[in-house]
């Protein structure tokens, strides 16, 4: 019986694993590798459960760990932290403050291209024991004795319209058959402090790592975009870099954006962009890329308009 068991486990964790990585390598393909600025807000528990730790900074805690872990996204700080930053740059504006050069100025915090936001809308926790497990890599096997699920809903909104780009419900669960599939950052881990030693944060993690998986899967849906700097000697400067996972031999669009609102509500309907030129990466820096015009006439090329993929 327990060697039955222990090949559905390995069967069942080695299904996961290979899912997440094909997930990964579609998206990969998909958008090459680039990345999107995303910060996580944090999550209404309209569960209403209640525990030691509050389970909406707990799930905004793991899903920004495993989002920054995945290297697909620039990850903002969360809502509240990055509320803190502004409250602190606006109290040096106050002058009751140094004003030395370490001192934080306003018009620098990287804006974010995608909000997620979401609900816990049910949490269930049959017993108050149980804990531990393995994990391998960033696959964790729960063991322990009791049995919790947890259901979210979570959505990808587009920070420039507000809307809506996608939703999806998850359900997260640990139980006390080891079927539980949860997240790790480092290596081979032993359950331990913190969320790992409770079984509804193991839940939480289960269902973040599906939520993270979803979410990259929607990547190539979501247009990734750049602006072009300024031109110089023939070459286009743009502002995407090694840090949005642009390399040399990246090719690109330029073109003119003309975006088609509603003459009532000012919504947005549509953004068309007429290529002018197509540019390929010679020299990726942070936060900038030099490019080659590859294509089309380079002359029309100016400051301010808009990248894509090709």
């Amino acid at each position: 019986m327990r060697r039955s068991f222990g090949l559905y486990l390995f069967i069942f964790f080695l299904v996961t694993l290979i899912s997440m990585i094909q997930c990964s390598e579609q998206a990969d393909a998909q958008t090459g590798g680039l990345k999107y600025t995303v910060t996580v807000s944090k999550f209404e528990n309209r569960a209403g459960w209640h525990g030691q730790w509050d389970i909406g900074d707990g799930w905004g805690l793991i899903m920004t760990d495993i989002l920054n872990q995945t290297g697909r996204f620039i990850v903002l700080g969360e809502t509240d932290m990055r509320e803190a930053s502004m409250n602190e740059q606006d109290l040096v504006t106050t002058g009751r403050t140094a004003q030395g050069s370490i001192a934080p100025v306003t018009g620098q915090m990287t804006p974010a291209q995608i909000l997620v936001k979401g609900a816990i809308t049910n949490v269930t926790n049959n017993t108050s024991g149980g804990f531990g497990g393995v994990s391998i890599g960033p696959v964790t096997l729960g063991a322990g004795g009791s049995t919790s699920e947890v259901n979210v809903t979570m959505y990808m909104v587009d920070s420039t319209t507000g809307q809506i780009l996608a939703s999806k419900s998850v359900v997260g669960k640990s139980n006390s058959t080891g079927g539980a599939i949860g997240y790790s950052g480092d290596g081979w881990a032993a359950g331990g402090g913190g969320f790992k030693k409770d079984n509804v944060g193991k839940a939480i993690e289960s269902a973040v790592q599906q939520g993270t998986d979803w979410m990259i899967s929607q990547l190539p849906n979501i247009p990734w975009t750049g602006s072009v700097v300024m031109t110089r000697e023939g070459k286009v400067y743009i502002n995407r870099g090694m840090r949005e996972g642009v390399e040399a031999g990246h090719m690109f669009s330029v073109g003119n954006s003309e975006i088609i609102r509603d003459p009532g509500t000012g919504e947005v309907l549509e953004e068309i962009t007429s290529e002018v030129a197509k540019i390929e990466v010679i020299n990726s820096k942070e936060k900038l890329s030099i490019c080659n015009v590859i294509s089309g006439n380079k002359d029309l090329i100016t400051k301010g308009m808009k990248v894509t993929l090709p």
